[in-house]
């Protein structure tokens, strides 16, 4: 009897799997098989199967034999492909390792981004790309995201030491006239610095050297992957959302294409579909020169999907061809994750977009007359609590503008519509504690994590500094169709002496 297959590859315009296979290849990994399959520009990897990550919780948190094997010779078919080796010190391949269930869980599970990055080999890329920065840029992030995914240092311990780099820099510039230092500002003496002191944090906080292996790097980030499925915060959206059932988590081995390269790079998320009214226009945020996790974030605030149009037209006409082209194919609102390297674009990800209750009668009712879907299929999209949450509180009208305007404290961007009061809260903690005081809660951060989201679901209401309108407290609070502001910008948040101002 044949051995059962745990790795799917796709590339070069043909995919082992498709998009019919969610519940083997998880959402992520049957959306880019399925890509794959129609020709749009996806990069190239494979998919490491649900079913192992379920044997692997079944067997004393074991892998199932032979998977090694099959890991490493895709691993080698996808370096034959790119033309590109995992840690060639001359010219690496870089690749990222993501999650991916059969249901949608944003954010809730891990992400490694630019694994394959060590001391030799960032040199390679340097001179290979001609831009040393971009270089040390990806390697101070793959520490990060290995050393807190991988190996759980808090990542507030790398952030420290990057801000501390920062007020330096902004202390010698404010006297010189100039502004504040962003990360983009950083140069390539000052990343040198910055990736020695993560370097330092890793050792400190694991008693082991940052991993200069590739191989070490991939099946560290994995692990992480795969453990994430029973980490708290998936654990508690899953029990919030009431998903049961799943095997666990795919891990998506994908080649990295770089947003971050300059000017002419960027990344976004994108809906098919206004996600807040349904109405049929293309709606998105889109970061320049920056890598995907800096958008769902909310670290920086994006730009607007129209902003694109303006600046590289070519691009916005083949993303909106795109657009066309998954809803037709998925017959439903799309979100879309895109990154655009150098003035070429690719699709990383593409499912079925959270809405909020009046985007989700908007777009079945729409898409009816589209023909699209049937009557039938129309209903069956529209679920009890979209009903029930139609009739949750907005702003009175009769409320006298002068009244609004006194009491008015800060704007920001409306992710998703409707209104919310209750006592402010910093952390996600309080507010599931004085939730279950019964007291009515509004959550307020610099931006959420996947780590807020019980005390998200807890509160009447979101409010972030920073962020748009794809950001994860975006993204999470317009499934559960709770009011949501970010991008408050003015905003001064201190969490140690717990105030808030402007």
């Amino acid at each position: 009897m044949a051995r059962k297959k745990f790795v799917y590859f796709f590339g070069e315009g043909t995919a082992e799997g498709n998009g019919n296979l969610k519940e083997l290849l998880g959402g992520k990994g049957a959306g880019l098989a399925e890509m794959t399959n129609i020709g749009l520009p996806v990069p190239a990897g494979f998919t490491i199967t649900t079913e192992v990550c379920g044997i692997y919780y079944k067997s004393s948190k074991k892998y199932p034999p032979g998977l090694r094997e099959e890991v490493e010779k895709n691993l080698k078919r996808l370096e034959r492909l790119v033309g590109k080796t995992l840690g060639d010190p001359a010219d690496p391949l870089l690749v990222s390792v993501r999650s991916g269930a059969a249901r949608s869980m944003p954010g809730m599970m891990e992400t490694i981004l630019n694994l394959g990055l060590n001391d030799k080999s960032v040199e390679g890329l340097a001179k290979k790309t001609s831009n040393r920065r971009f270089a040390l840029d990806a390697y101070r992030r793959f520490i990060t995201m290995f050393g807190a995914t991988a190996m759980r240092v808090a990542r507030e311990k790398f952030e420290e030491e990057l801000e501390d780099v920062k007020e330096r820099l902004t202390r010698t510039r404010l006297k010189k006239g100039r502004g504040k230092v962003f990360d983009t500002d950083i140069n390539e003496g000052e990343l040198v610095e910055v990736i020695r002191r993560f370097k330092k944090v890793y050792r400190d906080n694991t008693d082991k050297d940052f991993p200069q292996d590739p191989v070490v790097q991939l099946w560290g980030a994995i692990d992480a992957v795969v453990g994430s499925w029973m980490a708290d915060k998936a654990v508690t959206y899953r029990r919030v959302e009431k998903i049961s059932g799943l095997l666990g988590t795919a891990v998506n081995i994908v080649q990295m294409v770089f947003g971050n390269k300059g000017g002419g790079s960027g990344t976004g998320v994108c809906f098919t579909r206004d996600p807040n009214t349904g109405k049929n226009v293309f709606y998105g945020d889109i970061l320049m020169n920056a890598q995907g996790e800096d958008v769902v974030a909310g670290i920086r605030t994006p730009i607007h999907l129209n902003d694109l149009k303006k600046k590289i037209p070519p691009i916005y006409r083949q993303l909106a061809e795109v657009r066309k082209r998954l809803e037709r194919r998925y017959r439903d609102m799309q979100d879309i994750e895109f990154t655009i390297e150098e003035g070429k674009l690719y699709i990383l990800q593409t499912r079925n977009g959270k809405r909020s209750p009046r985007a989700s009668f908007e777009i079945a009712s729409d898409m009816v007359r589209e023909k699209l879907i049937s009557k039938e299929e129309a209903l069956l999209r529209i679920a009890p609590e979209d009903i029930e949450r139609l009739f949750y509180p907005v702003v009175s009208p009769d409320i006298p503008s002068g009244e609004l305007k006194e009491k008015f404290f800060a704007s920001g961007i409306p992710a998703v519509p409707g209104a919310a009061s209750g006592h402010i809260v910093l952390s996600a903690k309080d507010a599931e504690d004085w939730a279950a005081k019964g007291k009515s809660v509004i959550l307020v951060r610099k931006e959420t994590s996947p780590e807020d989201v019980g005390g998200m679901h807890a509160a009447k209401g979101i409010l972030t500094a920073r962020g748009g309108k794809t950001s994860h407290a975006a993204v999470v609070a317009r499934g559960w169709g709770k009011c949501c502001v970010v991008g408050s910008e003015d905003l001064v948040i201190d969490y140690l002496q717990k105030t808030v101002s402007v």
